[in-house]
């Protein structure tokens, strides 16, 4: 058995990696490492609205069930809200079924612990020992020793006063266009808005378990830019399909995107003297600019992978409160424990309230460098990765850009891609070096695949014979 936990949970496409057998071993497996001296140890479970939820849901929740654990079901609800209660209600653990902003199709399994961090690495790797041992049988406990099932949907309430209390607020005379991308957020984002007085436009709030994120939310901004223009908008919001982030459009159209929204609030935060250390945290993905602009003001800036863990990590290291990734998934640390696409969202609205700006000339602190990026298909991401002639035009095209620019070459830890992105000042020069990088990773990755075809071909003749 490979590696089962990325980045963010075990992900893949649901009844074809991400089986419920699958599902139903980790919630044993999981239950087994909880449990202390016979207790029930409880554990939350919320989902967002993928149609493979239900599925997963039930086994996952039928394997915590048979190996002793209880399990409070929260039903469809923003990951950042699960993670959130997992800590208030006091459960042992949390668990979210989501693949946040990847397709339908895909689905993932994510646990938290009873802090809402996320689970070490080291007891990741004992969950994935268990199911990779065939020899170990966990225990089944029978009678009193199985857990129950306790439908728990009514707390989510409890995190909308939470949401609520982030916030000092009024937003009326506001209007906001809110793209909800078909997910977890369809209810509780409008909802909150509309509490706080702004005059609500949602968009995408009709989940179907097949188009979460399909030609909507932050990932495909296009239809929220024209919403906002179209309703003459002071500005619009995206969620993906877990709400763990969220990305802005300002008033004339213009995309806002995770380095804009962290400059705008941690440049706000260090005048009000509430940014600890004087640190924000980034991701290798931001923009160059956000680094200047911060440090301009003052404000250390400390370089992680990509990955929220990451981030959360880095953030706890230098005591930073403010920390995020361009994507939009951004961490206010006095608030929540991951990021929170709804609580962003409100930091941001308190800033233009408080300020009496509006956001397109908030955003305009940040002067960023062009970027251009593209993904390449590479289920086999190391062997492209490591081919000599894909590094070595990784390297020329470095030694093109000089002291001018960047090219970041990454495989994603989400999905079967390999992430290429140059930074400088010059567009066309940079789409030029993206292009040759996916044309030598596209060949190289062919190269492997056909390479490991005859492979197998010639094993399949040699069984023949």
């Amino acid at each position: 058995m490979g590696k089962l936990f990325g980045t963010d949970g075990v992900r893949g496409v649901a009844n074809r990696q991400l089986t419920p057998e699958l599902a139903l071993q980790l919630g044993r497996a999981a239950a087994y490492l909880l449990k202390d001296n016979g207790t029930h140890p409880a554990v939350v479970v919320g989902r967002d609205t993928r149609l493979s939820g239900d599925m997963l849901e039930a086994a996952l929740t039928a394997g915590l069930c048979s190996a002793g654990a209880e399990v409070w079901r929260l039903g469809v609800l923003p990951t950042p809200a699960v993670i959130w209660l997992t800590r208030h209600l006091g459960a042992a653990a949390g668990v979210v079924i989501s693949a946040s902003h990847n397709p339908a199709t895909d689905n993932g399994i994510k646990f938290c612990s009873n802090d809402g961090y996320k689970l070490s690495d080291a007891l990741e790797e004992r969950i994935e020992a268990l199911l990779a041992d065939p020899d170990l049988s966990l225990p089944y406990p029978e009678g009193a020793g199985i857990g129950r099932l306790v439908e728990r949907a009514e707390v989510r309430a409890e995190y909308v006063a939470h949401v609520l209390g982030t916030v000092n607020v009024d937003l009326s005379g506001l209007k906001v266009v809110v793209d909800c991308a078909q997910g977890a957020a369809s209810q509780i984002t409008p909802m909150v808005l509309e509490q706080l007085g702004a005059k609500v436009v949602a968009l995408n709030t009709s989940p179907n378990g097949m188009n979460i994120n399909q030609d909507c939310g932050s990932l495909y901004p296009g239809g929220l830019q024209q919403a906002v223009s179209e309703c003459e908008a002071d500005v619009g919001l995206a969620h993906d399909g877990d709400a763990d982030r969220v990305i802005a459009v300002d008033e004339k159209g213009a995309l806002v995107d995770g380095d804009k929204i962290m400059a705008i609030c941690g440049l706000d935060l260090h005048r009000q003297g509430r940014l600890w250390n004087n640190a924000v945290v980034v991701t290798v993905m931001s923009n160059l600019g956000l680094h200047h602009v911060l440090r301009r003001a003052g404000i250390a800036v400390y370089t992680t992978p990509v990955g929220d863990r990451y981030v959360l990590e880095e953030m706890q290291r230098c005591g930073a409160v403010l920390g995020g990734e361009q994507s939009g998934h951004i961490i206010f640390l006095e608030h929540n424990t991951t990021g929170d696409g709804l609580i962003t969202a409100l930091q941001l609205l308190q800033v233009m309230v408080r300020t009496g700006r509006p956001l397109s000339e908030l955003a305009g602190v940040l002067t960023c460098l062009p970027q251009v990026m593209y993904n390449i298909a590479a289920p086999d991401q190391a062997a492209v990765l490591n081919h000599p002639e894909f590094i070595q035009a990784v390297e020329r095209n470095r030694c093109r850009l000089g002291g001018e620019g960047r090219v970041l070459v990454r495989p994603s830890g989400t999905e079967p891609v390999i992430r290429i992105m140059a930074e400088g000042p010059d567009v066309a020069e940079l789409e030029a070096i993206v292009a040759e990088l996916s044309r030598v990773a596209s060949r190289e990755h062919e190269q492997v695949v056909g390479s490991r075809k005859e492979v197998s071909a010639r094993e399949e003749a040699g069984r023949i014979r």
